[in-house]
């Protein structure tokens, strides 16, 4: 279906102004920054990479817009411009027969994000994925994947945890999606001082806007790479949909070992590629790791959706709740 883009002036006042926490803050509008005319795609089922050291936040990935339709900005672990500030998620709402694009932005509280659950702390309402101490944000490892031996500043809360698996992975607000409205602390919080994207966040989304395989066009909703340990990082997804694929018993142990091999050697030659190049990848480079992690995936959803299963335990005789906690709304693991 041929879609039709009206790009709207991005709604964003600038100002800096000098507060009493000590830092320039920008005052963000909460607006339409760009629409299309048909719905974005669902959010794709994605595994979260563990963070990389203490400070980062997690950002959810989200559907962008642009010329050739939608595409996929993963989910990244990123640096907040100052301590004490909490991302709100940008969100996709219909209204006036298209649906538009609200920005996330950065503020002292989390504002309206249309509802929609991202996962991984954002389950529709508010972050319950950990919280600042002071200058210190401690994270909560009943929801965000945490190598301890790397953050310490962790405490686990499962009290926050639904005891329902949500199925919906709905990504926009509005008619057929998801029909949340503000609530009085979110709209407090939209009215807030905000500040915009990071420089990294913007060159995230550039990234993603020029690589191929991030297209829906593409990809029918299943991105080369839907998450990232951090920005211009290591792309983190194939592994988690493995490991999802071994524990349903989709993948028998033959697939599983030949899936892990290529996977292996992508790794290595990516290894080898940066050690070569300074730390880096060349944009040859990078477009060639991203076709064959492209390949990969292709590989990993045949072989999860073939007739070959592996054999599965029998029952408990007492089943355990299902909560809805890393992966956000009982997806797979989100790849």
């Amino acid at each position: 279906m041929k879609t039709t883009l009206k790009t709207f002036i991005i709604l964003i006042g600038i100002s800096l102004s000098a507060v009493a926490a000590g830092y320039a803050q920008v005052s963000v509008g909460v607006g339409i920054s760009i629409s299309a005319h048909i719905a974005p795609p669902a959010i794709p089922v994605y595994t979260q990479p563990p963070c990389p050291a203490d400070g980062f936040l997690w950002t959810p990935g989200y559907w962008a817009y642009g010329d050739d339709g939608y595409y996929w900005v993963p989910g990244v672990w990123v640096r907040p411009p100052h301590f004490g500030l909490l991302w709100t998620p940008g969100y996709w709402g219909y209204e006036g027969g298209i649906y538009g694009f609200h920005a996330g932005y950065w503020g002292r509280h989390i504002g309206f994000y249309g509802g929609v659950n991202y996962g991984f702390g954002y389950g529709g309402v508010g972050f319950i994925g950990g919280g600042w101490q002071g200058n210190v944000f401690r994270y909560n490892t009943a929801v965000v994947n945490v190598n301890t031996t790397v953050v310490r500043n962790v405490y686990v809360d499962r009290t926050v945890i639904n005891n329902v698996t949500v199925n919906n992975r709905v990504s926009y607000n509005g008619p057929g999606g998801v029909t949340a409205q503000p609530r009085p602390e979110e709209r407090m919080a939209m009215n807030e001082q905000h500040m915009q994207p990071t420089q990294q966040q913007f060159a995230h989304q550039t990234m993603a806007a020029h690589d191929p395989n991030q297209r829906f066009s593409a990809n029918n909703g299943r991105p080369a790479t839907t998450a990232m340990n951090r920005v211009n990082g290591r792309a983190f997804n194939q592994q988690g949909r493995i490991a999802q694929g071994v524990s349903s018993g989709h993948l028998t142990p033959g697939e599983t070992g030949h899936l892990e091999n290529r996977e292996a050697n992508i790794n290595h030659e990516v290894h080898a590629d940066r050690q070569a190049n300074g730390g880096s990848l060349t944009p040859q480079e990078r477009r060639q790791v991203n076709r064959q992690q492209n390949n990969v995936s292709n590989s990993i959803y045949q072989d999860k959706h073939n007739n070959n299963n592996a054999p599965r335990p029998q029952p408990q005789q007492r089943p355990q709740p299902q909560q809805r906690g890393e992966g956000g709304g009982g997806h797979e693991r989100r790849p």
